[in-house]
């Protein structure tokens, strides 16, 4: 049920920048948020899936969603908006920010993943500078080079959401937040404290203020983190990689069902929800099989399943790869590019590396028959076939060698 309009309080102060708000927002908007989800997002989640179902399928336009507006003025609005999912196993909430503004008397909604969502955010006097930089980003570049557009590059930057160093059970392999795709996985354990992937702005989503972070990240990425106990209040707080978000637990104020303490960690990618399937955090890679919840990960050529642990190895940088010897122990470094070059080292299965510049030179094929004839020098001066590195992208990381 959303909560009623009278009962919204906005105190915003981050990082000791106050907010233009009022001390309760304008009668008319969370009614026109509500209403433009049902008219747009929840109308398009319809129609898709009758068109996976091949026919009708129950609506999902009829919710009323739950809108917290986090700040206001009489012609800015900002905040969450989430559609509550029912108390059952498997079900997950769905939820975006919002910004709005007043033209003509009338509110102008956008929520993320809609095209006005950055325009209305690069525009938004109540916005910080740092929020309209991130959540209005239309192309160009952002603080950490290129933004993420082409869907094959899978380089994050990130962490596993917990210590480096620190060992947790993998308790659940990809599966979805909402939805069909398969963007989440499940971790327990260690010292329970979920932390920050990367850096970026956090937000609360949940209206009762526990349970949900989202941080977005820069080159189009945000991660969500769900089932946490004490978790931090954050209304676009800027965190750093391994800032604490909250305690692995089993809060559900946005609906679903959690079963013994954990932190549900999903991806998004260009303000959606993405396959996890594939994507490196901590030196891992994601690797889905089978039924939702089953899958393994990947640490060079060592495989761990779905219950057992993963090091946090802490973040794979953009120019580096990880050795992935398809099975090996070692993989030969070369005195130049291709294997018809003298062999001038070694380096260990699983261990990470750094890429001075890449060339073309032999074709070999690695894992899963990726074939390729781009070989990288790595900064000692030898070189490795890219086939043998997980670097994200089977293009160049650090250019062409001159």
């Amino acid at each position: 049920m959303r909560t009623p309009i009278a009962s919204f309080v906005v105190i915003v102060l981050v990082a000791g920048i106050p907010a233009p708000v009022h001390a309760a927002a304008p009668a008319d908007l969370a009614d026109a948020v509500a209403a433009h989800l049902r008219d747009g997002q929840l109308r398009t989640q319809q129609s898709r899936a009758e068109q996976r179902q091949g026919g009708p399928v129950p609506s999902v336009a009829d919710p009323d969603p739950d809108v917290v507006v986090a700040r206001s003025t009489d012609e800015h609005g900002f905040g969450s908006v989430v559609v509550r999912a029912p108390a059952a196993a498997g079900a997950y909430p769905v939820g975006w920010l919002f910004v709005a503004r007043r033209a003509g008397g009338e509110w102008r909604v956008a929520v993320e993943g809609e095209p006005a969502f950055a325009e209305l955010s690069a525009g938004s006097t109540i916005l910080r500078e740092d929020e309209r930089r991130i959540l209005g980003r239309a192309g160009g570049r952002s603080e950490a080079g290129p933004l993420s557009v082409n869907p094959a590059d899978r380089r994050t930057g990130m962490r596993l959401p917990y210590a480096v160093g620190q060992s947790w059970r993998y308790t659940g392999g990809p599966h979805p937040m909402n939805g069909g795709v398969r963007s989440s996985v499940d971790f327990a354990g260690g010292d329970g404290r979920v932390l920050a992937a990367r850096g970026g702005l956090a937000y609360t989503m949940c209206g009762s203020g526990k349970g949900w972070i989202r941080v977005v990240h820069d080159r189009g990425f945000a991660t969500d983190y769900y089932h946490l106990a004490g978790n931090i209040q954050a209304d676009g707080r800027a965190v750093k990689e391994g800032d604490f978000l909250g305690n692995i637990g089993n809060d559900v104020s946005c609906g679903g069902s959690s079963t013994g303490a954990h932190v549900h960690f999903s991806l998004r990618r260009n303000n959606a929800y993405v396959p996890i399937d594939r994507y490196n955090f901590g030196k891992w890679v994601i690797s889905a099989s089978g039924a939702d919840y089953s899958g393994s990960a990947w640490h060079g050529s060592r495989r761990v399943d779905v219950g057992g642990t993963l090091h946090n190895h802490g973040v794979l940088g953009f120019t580096q790869g990880v050795v992935d010897t398809d099975g090996g122990t070692v993989l030969n470094r070369r005195s130049g590019a291709g294997a018809n070059h003298p062999v001038a080292g070694t380096v260990a299965d699983g261990a990470t590396v750094t890429i001075e510049c890449s060339a073309r030179g032999t074709r070999h094929v690695g894992r899963n028959g990726y074939s390729s004839d781009l070989w990288n020098k790595l900064t000692d001066g030898t070189w490795v076939s890219d086939v043998f590195l997980w670097t994200g992208t089977g293009d160049p990381v650090n250019g062409l060698c001159p």
